[in-house]
């Protein structure tokens, strides 16, 4: 319709006006010399590998996609007594790559607690005014721990020794011919160690000592374990030196543990000598639990832990476990454990949800922990994949958090009276939820944990947000009386502080995780709240879940890499993202929007300044003009002129500017605003966001408006809008609800808000205003 056109037009001017002016009338800069495409919307080219046969460019697997298998039969025995495990492996490596293997490399973690490790030399330290007398005993008195796997021999199939280099925590192993496409390659190691006390120097697996002298062993990076060879990396023989986790190639394993015959065990995979192993009450109960579908069934009870807990037993006792598809392993046992399950239906297989734990868990863990693990996989599940193992265990370990398949450590323990605080019980769940989690990424979407932290850890807190949000609905007593679970992370006001702290000590997330200075915050926070903006403010819900579920399903028993990941989001869901993952994942720029300015205009027939001074440098007359309305702002000359001149608002009838033919029906339906303002909004910040904008109208009522991200495309600093109203506009807010992780919004408001100083809000209080 030509009114609208013609105020489009003017608006045009208003714009184009200004800088037709500096050319006219000031001398032109020299000109600037050109510059690489900075823009921050162009595409991820420039960071990302090229697609190839084993990598698409929509981010799913290549036709030509592999990966290599290593199985396992592995016989075990720990000797209570000395806290030590001896073990004996035959691994059978086949070699999926097209490339001919000349040796093999084999990681072990344990070394990195050899009393020659390098570890420690890397740390800086200095010299703290007061320590602890065990610690300084420990760091400057001692002879150390003895730790590391002591490797009795590496054999062939024949029992033929193996040529074989340790180098630190990788160990090369020297194959008679090398292994071809298609070939396998079966070696056997002998070896054992010592196991730490987890709960002096925060080892991922180790014993705690109870206070009876009983231990409660979580066992994990117990045996020399396969690297991964891929077609990204080769070998991914990166050393371990502490913090980056692992990464690992899939594979069947059978196991078989003996401990002392009074201990309680539970494991990666199938139990397969239930009944040898199992008492006919524990397998009446066993069977009970797998009908429960709402309250776990005790397996063990805590009467019975506790008395089998004041004798040693001098026998023994041998557990065998099958498990299929599996990246790793893990076992916990105690003679002192509690045991219970439940069953959790998932798609249309039911799935046990297990917990072990001493008496010291009681009673947080009889009453939350195994309902934690079952919600867990329902959240999971219906973000990702249906879990497809038959069980997920939560072993409970003082200070711990540490996943492995179908197992996991958590802490969350009750003072010795058996009272516990609000935030030890959401801690617990917490952790719950997230190593659970851990299930799915990365056992089974099995990323790179060496190379790319976020991908596991971030992207796991993400669901775990979501996880822990469903709890607190499932299970509303849990979380009375404060109505909705308190997640730590997820949310984008969490991770303020963060990007707001000082450049000096800030990484982009992809960055290896051994050489981040706030490693929680980086490789857990940011990235989960990265996803959590997407979901909820970039891409909504619908377009979100669906492409996860399809980089999670896609990605299911294989190893992605992030570009696999950032592919596939944008594949599955029409959103050009690439402008986001550079800002957010790629730079440690930040989020800052704010209202710049606000400029108010009326309407009126009477030519303003811009357009008379635009007409006459081009020697335009107005009678060249169609018929037109001008907005003149309000206290200009142009204002102040027209107020002796013209009645605002009241200019010409609509009629005047609607075709003839127009119903009379739709042109009843034409809006009639009466005001007008230019919000200019500015960006001090790095990243593009969009801009979510609540206007408040004279009458108390509000209108929210999003304007996507790419409305910084042309102009990295400041844009505008123009927004026609009926009512006025009285306040405008940036970001009201805190989606966008803005670290300043002392900018947001218009007009602008003074904080109070917190000498005036204690006045205030006292005065009761």
């Amino acid at each position: 319709m030509k009114l609208f056109k013609y105020i489009s037009l003017v608006i045009v001017f208003l714009v184009a006006g200004t800088s037709f002016a500096q050319d006219t009338s000031e001398k032109k800069e020299e000109r600037k010399p050109g510059h690489y495409n900075n823009n921050r919307f162009k595409q991820l080219y420039e960071e990302f590998s090229t697609p190839n046969m084993y990598r698409s460019p929509n981010g799913a697997p290549g036709p030509n996609y592999y990966q290599q298998q290593a199985d396992y039969v592995m016989s075990l025995e720990l000797d209570d007594k000395n806290s030590r495990l001896y073990g004996e492996e035959t691994i059978t490596y086949t070699n999926n790559s097209p490339d001919a293997l000349e040796y093999l490399w084999v990681q072990l973690d344990q070394n990195v607690r050899a009393r020659d490790s390098k570890s420690p030399l890397i740390e800086p330290s200095g010299a703290f005014p007061a320590e602890m007398a065990s610690d300084f005993v420990g760091k400057y008195m001692g002879e150390g721990f003895d730790g590391g796997f002591k490797i009795e021999w590496v054999k062939d199939a024949n029992g033929k020794p193996l040529p074989h280099t340790v180098n630190r925590t990788m160990m090369r192993v020297e194959m008679p011919k090398h292994l071809k496409t298609g070939e396998k390659f079966s070696f056997s190691i002998k070896w054992w160690y010592n196991i730490p006390d987890h709960t002096i120097d925060r080892a991922r697996s180790g014993y705690e000592v109870f206070d009876d002298g009983n231990k409660g062993y979580v066992i994990a990076q117990f045996y020399p374990r396969m690297a991964v060879y891929s077609d990204v990396e080769g070998w991914q023989n990166s050393q371990f030196w502490g913090r980056d986790e692992f990464a690992l190639p899939f594979g069947n394993f059978d196991v078989s543990i003996t401990v002392p015959s009074d201990h309680t065990l539970d494991a990666t995979g199938v139990l397969l000598n239930r009944k040898e192993v199992f008492t006919k009450e524990m397998m009446d109960r066993y069977e009970r639990a797998k009908k429960s579908y709402t309250e776990p069934v005790v397996i063990v009870t805590q009467e019975e832990a506790e008395a089998a807990s004041k004798g040693f037993a001098t026998t023994k006792k041998t557990w065998k476990f099958r498990a299929e598809n599996v990246r790793d392993y893990g076992f916990a046992t105690s003679r002192r454990y509690i045991w219970d399950m439940m069953a959790v239906k998932i798609g249309n297989r039911d799935v046990m949800a297990v917990s072990v734990y001493p008496p010291e868990g009681n009673p947080l863990w009889e009453d939350w922990s195994t309902k934690v693990v079952a919600s867990t996989l329902k959240s999971y599940s219906r973000m990702t994949f249906d879990y497809p193992y038959h069980k997920a265990i939560s072993v409970h370990a003082k200070n711990q958090g540490m996943e492995y398949p179908m197992i996991c450590w958590n802490y969350g323990r009750p003072d010795k009276d058996g009272s516990y605080s609000e935030r030890t019980k959401y801690g617990m769940m917490s952790v719950i939820i997230h190593e659970v989690g851990h299930n799915f990424f990365p056992m089974i979407v099995n990323s790179d944990e060496r190379q790319w932290t976020w991908m596991d850890e971030g992207i796991n807190t993400f669901v775990q947000y979501v996880a822990e949000q469903d709890f607190g609905e499932w299970y509303p007593e849990a979380v009375a009386p404060n109505k909705a679970y308190p997640s730590r992370r997820g949310p984008a006001k969490h991770i303020v502080d963060y990007m707001a702290g000082d450049q000096d000590y800030l990484e982009p997330i992809m960055t290896k995780g051994l050489n981040i200075h706030n490693f929680g915050a980086n490789a857990y926070s940011k990235p989960a709240t990265g996803l959590n903006i997407l979901r909820e403010t970039i891409m909504g819900r619908e377009l979100f879940d669906y492409s996860f579920r399809t980089y999670s399903q896609r990605w299911m028993f294989k190893h992605p890499n992030p570009e696999d990941f950032f592919r596939t989001m944008e594949d599955a869901s029409a959103v050009d993202l690439d402008w986001f993952w550079r800002a957010w994942f790629y730079t440690t720029d930040y989020t800052d929007i704010g209202v710049e300015g606000v400029k108010k205009f009326y309407v009126t027939s009477k030519m303003n300044k811009q357009v008379r001074e635009m007409m006459e440098a081009r020697g335009m007359k107005e009678s060249d003009l169609p018929p037109l309305v001008y907005l003149v702002e309000e206290g200009s000359e142009d204002f102040e002129e027209s107020m002796k001149t013209a009645t605002l608002n009241d200019v010409v009838t609509l009629q005047e500017y609607i075709m003839d033919n127009m119903d009379p029906a739709d042109r009843a339906k034409l809006k009639n605003p009466k005001y007008f303002y230019e919000v200019t909004f500015d960006k001090p910040g790095g990243i593009p966001m969009p801009i979510i904008a609540e206007y408040t109208y004279a009458d108390g009522s509000t209108e929210r408006v999003t304007y996507p991200a790419q409305i910084w495309r042309k102009n990295d600093k400041s844009v505008g809008k123009v927004i026609a109203s009926e009512m006025e506009i009285t306040k405008i807010v940036v970001d009201p609800d805190e989606e966008t992780a803005d670290i300043d919004t002392s900018n947001n408001t218009w007009p602008k808000e003074e904080k109070t100083g917190e000498f005036d809000t204690f006045k205030s209080k006292v005065k009761g205003e």
